[in-house]
Order: structure tokens, then sequence, then C-alpha cells
């Protein structure tokens, strides 16, 4: 696994000697299924010439994507970065491992101690497994790597920025691999492009001069800086038309970039060590861009993710397009299933229809379409302070959010807060200029309990549909269908806001919490 923030995740698998051969699967000429490089950025969206954008270089992406399988409807499970990891790393949404907010510092959110990760499953499976650059998820015994090179024994921006040391790690891991002859996951997890304005804001709002040679910006000896116009970036409909903002996007590219040759050098790794031929390599992202409307958001922009899976194997599809509608949480049963490794049921009583399941099925063959696909979201904090506990089911058509706290303006995380583009947006709705944006602050701060979404009619998201007539039943159905996949994957926020989750005599119960006063005071 390759994985970053604001980037793109990989992962490589290697399934070496895992199982004995069996006739339907290893027959002549087939490919043997060693390895699973996953990459993934921090943070990272559609910045990238595969998805359309003309202006962003990403040539070693874009080279991934033509042989293998690129996804349109990816989506995350949780929009901020310590829960979108873990259920990455457990195939189960955030309310049920535990991971309920950021893991470090004094945010210090953990896993159950209970929870079944990919990594601790696969060494049960004498699978070799390594991890590279941000990590961000906890307790340590449950998401332990054989080899870890984190920002837990280094700085984050050495392991998950400079792809000069990046390399040179991937080539120990692989080294050491090769000599042990055992079946392997490699997770690089880059840094970029998360922003660090708020951390290092001597290296520019995403850490764009990190490594760039300029006097004191230190060197990354294989990262060669592309530089963009802000004139020139492609905006998203969710940013507005600025100045402040074109130029935020513009540095944002420059670390899609050194993202993308980052990319690049793992796959020369993998292919100098010999594994090229052998492995499966995943690339997505975690959670949202850092901008309005993307990271720790339910709107699109906050859920999508790319996706690019390229298989080894005779019979995979290579340069096309899927539209099937995926979850990260599927990643941990394609990954298993790649080495033919149980998903454990015990894990998740969710029904069938709408549980993890593995990608490698579509690499082949192109899934039957269907309107009632959907993906699921949860989300309770991001930083500590940020309670703001959101639900959310999409299908192809239609999206529905339940927004818990609603009554409280939507917190801002602080990376966002200090950026160029949100106090754009805060200085220019105080001394009321002009704002090209699709939307207002007010609006962006209050929302209601519940936002349903004609995605085919309304891509922006920007007219509510909630309590409409002619929509009775097509909301209602989604409300059942959230409320089903909440219950059967024990959500705790499954009665709020109107109630609270108690035991009762067999089954937990829903416990009233109108006290009479509420609706007075309101």
């Amino acid at each position: 696994m390759i994985s970053s923030n604001n980037v793109v995740n990989r992962n490589v698998i290697n399934r070496k000697k895992l199982a004995k051969c069996e006739s339907d699967s290893c027959t002549k000429g087939s490919v043997p299924d060693k390895t699973i490089s996953k990459e993934s950025p921090d943070d990272g969206g559609f910045e990238l010439g595969s998805y359309m954008n003309k202006i962003c270089q990403t040539p070693n992406i874009d080279a991934l994507a033509k042989r293998g399988l690129l996804f349109n409807n990816a989506f995350t499970s949780v929009s901020s970065c310590s829960p979108s990891r873990a259920a990455l790393l457990t195939g189960t949404p955030s309310h049920q491992n535990g991971m309920y907010g950021l893991h470090r510092t004094v945010h210090h959110f953990n896993s159950f101690d209970t929870v079944a990760s990919l990594p601790n499953l696969l060494r049960e499976h004498n699978v070799m497994t390594g991890i590279i650059g941000k990590k961000d998820v906890g307790p340590a015994a449950q998401y332990k790597f054989d080899y870890e090179q984190t920002e837990e024994n280094n700085h984050v921006n050495q392991v998950g920025r400079n792809i000069t040391h990046i390399k040179l790690l991937t080539r120990e891991f692989l080294a050491a691999a090769n000599r042990d002859n055992k079946p392997f996951l490699l997770y690089v997890s880059f840094h970029d492009p998360h922003r660090c304005g708020h951390t290092d804001p001597q290296f520019g709002p995403f850490c764009e001069r990190f490594g760039s040679g300029e006097e004191g910006m230190g060197l990354i000896p294989d990262w060669h800086p592309i530089y963009y116009q802000w004139q020139q970036v492609e905006l998203p409909y969710f940013v507005q038309d600025t100045e402040a903002a074109r130029r935020d996007i513009a540095a944002q590219y420059t670390t899609m970039s050194r993202l993308d040759q980052g990319v690049g050098l793992v796959l020369k790794e993998l292919e100098a060590a010999g594994h090229l031929d052998d492995t499966l390599v995943i690339y997505t992202s975690d959670n949202g861009i850092p901008f309005p409307s993307g990271r720790t958001n339910f709107y699109d922009p906050g859920l999508r993710e790319p996706m690019i899976i390229a298989s080894p194997k005779p019979d995979a599809r290579r340069n096309e397009a899927s539209y099937a509608m995926v979850s990260l949480l599927d990643v941990m049963p394609t990954v298993l299933d790649w080495f033919k490794i149980p998903f454990g049921e015990e894990s998740n009583d969710i029904t069938q229809s709408d549980k993890p399941k593995s990608l490698l099925p579509i690499l082949k063959k192109e899934p039957p379409y269907s309107e009632e696909d959907a993906v699921f979201a949860s989300q309770t904090h991001h930083e500590v302070t940020m309670y703001y506990p959101m639900r959310a089911v999409r299908t192809r058509r239609y999206k529905l959010i339940h927004n818990l706290n609603f009554g409280m303006p939507f917190p801002i995380d602080q990376d966002l807060y200090v950026s160029p583009t949100f106090q754009d947006l805060l200085n220019r709705t105080r001394s009321k200029q002009s704002l090209p944006w699709y939307k207002t602050l007010e609006q962006y701060y209050y929302r209601p309990q519940w936002e349903l979404y004609d995605i085919r009619a309304d891509p922006g998201e920007t007219r509510n549909l909630h309590g409409k007539p002619s929509l009775a039943g097509v909301e209602a159905a989604l409300a059942a269908r959230l409320a089903r996949w909440q219950r059967d994957s024990a959500d705790p926020w499954r009665c709020a806001p109107q109630a609270v989750l108690e035991p009762g005599a067999g089954a937990a119960e829903c416990r009233d919490l109108d006290n009479g006063l509420a609706r007075h005071l309101r």
C-alpha cells in the first residue's frame, strides 16, 4: 500500500507461497498472486490527468491508469484522516471500529482493542507487511506492521513528502521481503498534498517549497518541482473564483506533481525488485481535498475518491473505466481476496447487499448496473472539539445526509481555517465584498437535520429536497436503508438526536430524550 493524506494509496501485496495452488487458478501461463502495493495521497483528489484535469501534471499516475482500471464512482466512508485510514484497514465504518476522530496528540482517538486489522490478519497468514509515510491510526498493537517508517519514528515530512527518502525506504522493504522470500503488502502513505500552513508555514500552504532547493528549504534530489500559474488552474465548482483561492490551488498542484513523481519512484523500485509483473497496485486517497465542502464534509467533494487498480493478471481490464459504486471499505476484502484469506463474517452483520466486498471481480468484468447501488458514510469527529456526527447513504441518483448535531454551526478544522482560501471567504464576507462562490458562509455553517439531493439533476448539491411531497417515497426508502445499515453495523448513534441507545431486556433500545421542554424552547 502506498498512501497519503492528500494523494494516493498504493497497496502492494505479495502472495507468493501463501496458499496451495488450485487447478483453476494456477494453470499454465497464469500469474501467481504475490504482492500488493497500495499508494495513497493525503487529502488527494481528482487533480490528475487520468481524471481529465488538463493542467496538473501527473504522468506516472496516468500511466498506471492506462495499465489498470480507473473507478469513477469510488467513495470514502468517512471524510477525516484517522477514521478513513482505520476504516480502510479494518473494512468497518468508524463508528464500528472506534476511531471516531483524529488519532494523534491531543485528539487521542483509538480503535477498539478487539478490532481485526489488515496488517494483523496478514501476519497470521505469513504475509510480510510494511508501511511508509503517514500512519495516523492506533492503538499500535491493533495496527502493527512488520516494517514501519512513519510519523511515529520519523518527521512526517521526511517519510511522507521527501520522495527520495521514500524511494530508499521502499528499496529497503522490498530487499527484506525478497531475502525472506515472503508475500507482502506495502502501504506507501504519502503526506502530500495535505496542507501544512498550520504547522510549517515557512514551506507554504501545502509544503510546496519543502525540499525545493530554495534557500532554507532543503533539497529532495529526485524531485523536479513544477510550478503552476494561478490564472490557469482548473477551479472546482466548490471553490470561490478569486486570486487567493486560485493561488492556493496552484500550490496544491505543485505537491500533487511531487506525489506523482514519488509514485513513479516507488513503481520503479518495485520493478527493480522483480515484482512489477506479480503485484496488484491500488491507488486511492483517504478523504476529500482540504477545501470548503471537501474534507470533513459529506458533499461529494468530501466523499468521492480517485481509485485506480492495476492487476498483473492476463484477463484483467486495462485502460478502461468502471462505473461500479465502490467504497474504500472494499479495500480490505479485496486485499484478503487477493491472498485467498477469508474476510471474517463475524466482524460485520451488515446485509449482504450493503456489506464490504472484494473488487477483484470488477477487474475482470463490469458488474450489472442498478439504480439501487449504494455506499454509506459515517463521521462523528475530526479534531476532538469538532463534534458534528453525520450519517449518509448515496445511491447513483440520490444522497440523504443526516446531520445529528444540526443545531450547532458546522465546525472548521484548523488547517482549513488558516488557509488562504478560507481566510479569503471570511474576509470577503465580513467586509461585504463580492464573493464569487456557490453558497454563503451562513449556508455553509448552518445545516438542517436532513439533506436530500438529486445528484443527477443537481450535482453541486445546492437544492435540498428534504420534505418534498413528490420524493416522500424516495426519502423514506433511503432513510430506512440508512437506519438498517446503522443498526447492522452497531452504530452507537443510531438513535440520535431524538433518543439515546440503552441496553434493553434483549437488544439495545432507543430511549426517547424528549422531556416536554424541547419544543417549547425551540
